[in-house]
Order: structure tokens, then sequence, then C-alpha cells
């Protein structure tokens, strides 16, 4: 999405926000010109509705003279000499009014509603989309729940802001453009009185508008915090039953609603003022109107047809001023939504497609980094001048302890974050030259805790390949060791394995994440070994879907077994982002070094000290 025009302007802007969520008005350009066309009407027919009860008044029930156009009209009308008969065609033209207003106001609601959800669907969609493509780094400083929040709760705000606040002022403005010419005519002197209140409406909303916004933008914050609780505490609710602290978390939720509450009562309480002050403004109004307007009949200068239009028009006068003004605080509301989203849309993709970069379709799986220097805060690398070559075929082991930077450093290859220094290469081609699309599908990504999705097996193992055919998935389940659990399930492969997998086994879970690593069929595998926490039994089924998936491809390992570690062609060991020591099992134990000692440690507690893993999901 192009944000070069918003990011000129000041983001809090009110008037660079609302230009900005425009973009979506246009989108859906059909739908306004019906809300639109449909709008004029309802102004027209509000405009007449005042007519036939002047017309009764003055000349039914006090024979006064009419206008000279109405009594052209009224000559048209058959059946109309009689007063009766002329009643008649009054209350026909109140009732008419009515019905037409009725069906105007049902097909402007339907048009509303539909235009208002077109676009917040758009504007979700568009905000998905980006925050999809957002780094891994992005994704690590944002909690789930709020980024939850933010496409399924703020991107109402186009909604609000269009629908509900712009487009409403701009049917007022036409209803007070045709109110006050026609007031204008009746009365020019109490036309000026009724529209004497506005300086002081325009004074109230002056003050009121930043605090307005101010206190909506907190309130959303706020409640962003409860998503984020509701996140973390479900994500984790084994942990949270097992040491029974569903207390704990039951506190802590109701600490944040009750923050929440009282930011939606501080929101509420500048909402109030500002309702009080408008309604206090158009109420003296109204009672000076009456005043003047009573002298006025009195004095013989209007007559008793033309008050009650004008008293009729007065009360639609101020509905559209108090809808200019409480459209203006819906929108100081929905502001601190659009800020929360432009948030988003203003953080620029840290990694994507260079201009002029290359498509691949399948690689020989030849991977080299150089000199690559590269952190997540500017002043702390994480990797310091790492160098390594994996040839297609090689299986690179790469050991370290907690924050040594094994996964960072694999993380270089499919592109989740890009070196400050440096070059990671895959068959001689910089990968930021390489369309990012093509790069990934040439890696597999298998991590020690696989994530699965809440659908089918079949399901799962396909997501890297969506075309497979169920021979395609099937074979590959065969071969990660997983089609024999599979056809003892009830449904087979279309059995559903519930929220991030729950229903299965760790083990049934990561031979399912290898079969779809097999079935995408990427000539470079980045492996984060799965076996550390698994029984004997199972290691030795997922470790043989290892050996079958490794085949062939070149592999980096993130080992946390060193028996895992020595059957590579390379081992590299990691300390505080250097490569310390390269070479095979057997050099780097003869060297007597830094391998040597994590393998004297690995024999003794069975596992290296401190190792991590590399995430939570698989990306292949």
């Amino acid at each position: 999405m192009n944000l070069t025009t918003m990011r000129t302007r000041d983001p809090s802007s009110i008037l660079s926000i609302c230009l900005w969520l425009m973009r979506y008005a246009r989108r859906r350009w059909t739908g306004l010109v019906c809300v639109l066309a449909l709008t004029v009407l309802l102004a027209a027919i509000k405009a007449m509705n005042p007519w036939p009860m002047k017309f009764i008044v003055d000349q039914v029930l006090m024979s006064q003279p009419m206008f000279p156009w109405a009594g052209d009209a009224l000559a048209w009308l058959p059946y109309a000499e009689s007063p009766t008969q002329r009643l008649a065609w009054a209350v026909g033209a109140i009732l008419g009014l009515f019905l037409s207003g009725w069906a105007l106001g049902l097909g402007n609601s339907i048009a509303h509603i539909s235009f208002g959800q077109r676009m917040v669907y758009d504007l979700a969609a568009d905000l998905f989309d980006h925050l999809q493509r957002l780094s891994l780094r992005y994704h690590g400083r944002k909690s789930v729940g709020d980024s939850i929040r933010r496409v399924t709760t703020d991107s109402a705000c186009v909604s609000t802001i269009i629908r509900d606040a712009l487009l409403p002022v701009a049917s007022s403005l036409i209803s007070l453009a045709v109110m006050v010419i026609i007031m204008w005519k009746l009365d020019p002197a109490l036309t000026l009185a009724a529209v004497a209140v506005m300086p002081m409406l325009i004074l109230t909303l002056r003050l009121y508008a930043r605090p307005m916004m101010d206190r909506s933008y907190e309130q959303q914050q706020v409640e962003g915090r409860i998503y984020d609780r509701i996140d973390e505490t479900f994500g984790a609710i084994p942990v949270v039953q097992a040491f029974a602290r569903e207390q704990y978390h039951d506190r802590q939720f109701r600490a944040h609603t009750d923050a929440a509450l009282a930011a939606a009562l501080r929101s509420t309480d500048v909402q109030l003022q500002f309702k009080i002050l408008t309604g206090l403004a158009t109420a003296l109004g109204t009672a000076g109107i009456i005043w003047l307007g009573a002298a006025h009949v009195l004095e013989g200068r209007l007559s008793v047809g033309s008050i009650l239009v004008f008293l009729a028009y007065l009360g639609s006068l101020y509905g559209p001023l108090e809808a200019i003004m409480y459209s203006s605080m819906t929108i100081q509301g929905a502001i601190g939504g659009a800020r929360r989203v432009l948030e988003v849309f203003q953080t620029e993709q840290e990694v994507a497609d260079h201009p002029g970069a290359r498509s691949i379709s399948v690689s020989s799986g030849h991977v080299s980094i150089q000199n690559v220097v590269f952190g997540y805060d500017p002043d702390r690398p994480v990797l310091r001048d790492v160098s390594l070559e994996a040839r297609p075929g090689q299986m690179i082991a790469i050991v370290g302890a907690s924050g040594a930077g094994k996964s960072t450093l694999v993380g270089l290859v499919p592109r989740f974050f890009d070196p400050w220094r440096g070059s990671v290469c895959l068959d001689g081609i910089d990968v930021r030259q390489i369309r990012l699309r093509d790069l990934r599908r040439q890696v597999a990504l298998v991590l020690q805790e696989p994530f699965l999705f809440p659908t089918t097996i079949a399901g799962n193992i396909a997501y890297g390949r969506p075309r497979a055919t169920p021979e395609q998935i099937e074979q590959a389940a065969r071969a990660a060791g997983a089609h024999e659990f599979i056809a003892k399930l009830r449904d087979g492969y279309d059995t559903m394995v519930g929220q991030r997998g729950a229903t299965l086994s760790l083990g049934q879970r990561q031979r399912i994440a290898i079969a779809r690593a097999l079935l995408r069929d990427a000539p470079v595998l980045i492996l984060d070994e799965p076996t550390s926490s698994l029984d004997a039994a199972t290691e030795q089924q997922v470790m043989q879907a290892m050996t079958r998936l490794m085949r062939g491809r070149t592999t980096l390992l993130i080992a946390h077994r060193l028996s895992t570690a020595r059957h590579a062609d390379r081992i590299i060991v990691l300390e505080h982002g250097r490569i310390v020591e390269a070479g095979t099992h057997e050099q780097l134990l003869s060297a007597g070094g830094a391998y040597a000692r994590l393998h004297a440690t690995h024999a003794r507690g069975g596992k290296l000290p401190g190792t991590e893993s590399a995430g939570n999901g698989e990306v292949g």
C-alpha cells in the first residue's frame, strides 16, 4: 500500500487521517454515490414536511391568502374547492411524505450499512495483509492480542468516521443549506437569531476536540491490553492449570478490565460535558426563537402557519447542527482507532523485494554466508563477522549455548531479516536480489515446537503445497513415519487436529511437520532438532523421518544433542555471535576447544547447556 502521501503529513492530524481513510470510500464509489443520492432525497423530503401543516392552518382553518405558486398548484388539483377537500389533500400529502421518508430512510440505512461494512472489510484485509508481511522483529515486540484488536476492532474506524460521521455531516450541511434559505424567505430576522448559536457550538467543539480524541485513544490502548491478557492466558492454559494459577490470572484480568472501565468513564465524562454544553446552546436558541416568533405573530408580521413552519425548520436546523457536533465527537472517538491502524501501516516492511529482484525456480541448495554482522538493536550485534558455506547436499550442524545466535544465523537464509553488513547467497546470488516468494520456496523449516493449524491433518501436511494430491500427501506422510498413526484415526487424513494440534502428541505433531517439509521438497532445509524433548521410542521414529528428510538436501541443523551433530559434514560452534570453531566431530574433539567442552557437558547432562528453540512454528 502506498503511504507516501500520508507520511508527508502529521499522522495525528484529524484531517490527514480522514483524507487517508477516504481512499476506502473511493474504492467503493458506487456505494458512496448511492448513499449521497438517498441523502439528498431525504433532505428534500424533510424540507417539504412542514408545508402541509402550514397549508392546513393558514388556508384550511384561517382562510389566509396563499403564496402565488401555491394557488397555481391548488388550481390543478381535482376536488379541492371546499375546505374539507383541501384538508383531505393536505392529510394525504402528510401521509405521502411520511411513507416516502420511511422508504427512503430504510433504503438509506441498508445502503449505509453495506457501504460501511465493505469499507471495514477492505481496511481489515489490507491491515491483515500488511501485518503478515512485517518482520519477525515487529511481531516479537507486539503481542498477538494487540494485533488482533487492531484488525478486528480498530479497523471499524473507517466506517465510524466516514459512514457515521462524515456522511451525516454532509447530509446535515445539505439540510442546513435548504432550511436556512427557506427560513430566510420566511423571516430574515428570525433566521439570524436562529444561527446566532453557531459560534457557541463551534467554540465548544474547539475546546473539546483534543480531549475527546486523547481519551478515546487512551481507552483503546487500555482495552488492547485485555486482548493481550486473554491471548497470553489461554495460549498457556496447560501451564496455568498445572500450577493452579487461575486465580492469579483472574485477578490480573479484572485489574485490566477495571483500568479499561476507568478509561471508558473518563472518555464518557468528556463526551457528556460536550453534549450538555451543545444541548444547552440549542435549547437557549430555541427559547429565544419562540419568544421572538410569537412577538412577530402578534404584530402581524408572520402568520401562524409560517411560524409553525419556522419552528419545524428550527428543530430540523438544530438537529443537523447537533448532528455535526456529535459527528465531530464520533470522529474524535474513532480517531484513536484510526491512529492505531496507521501505526501499523506506517511500519515499513524491513524485508521486501528489492527493485529488479530475480525470479528463480529451483536452486541447487548452495548456501554461502560471508562476513555477516547483524543485531536486533542498533548498538547490540548478535552476529559478528560470521561466515560459513554449505554445499548442495551437505549437513551443517550449528551448536552453542543460549544467546549465541544460532536461530538468528539460520533465519538469515530465508530473509526473516537482512544483515547489517556482509552477504547471504543462494547459488551465488545474494538473497536480497531474489524475489522473496521464490526464495522462501527454496527453504523448508522444521522447528522444535511444531505448529499445526486447526484444520485437517491433510491440510497441515499440504500447507506449503496446497495443490498436492491425496496420493502425494500420503507418500510424504509415509516417508515421515506418520502414515501408520494417521491411518488408525477414525477420520484418517481428514481428522481435525484442534488448536495448535492439541489433539495429537508432540511426536505425532513432529512427524506431521516433517511430512509437510518433505512434501514441500525444498532444496534447503533448516532444522531445529525436534527430538530433544521426546521419549526414546518416539525419538527413534522421528530420527528415522529426519534422516529421510535430510537426504539429498542442504541442511542447516541447530543441534541440541551432539549425538545428532556428530553425523554432520561440518560442525559450527557459535559463542557470543562469533564462530569460534568449525570442523568435523572428530576434528573438534581432538582440538580440545569449545566443542570438546560442550561434548563433556553433554556427556554428563544429556543436552547442550542453555540451548534454545529457534521458534514455535514452521515456515516451509
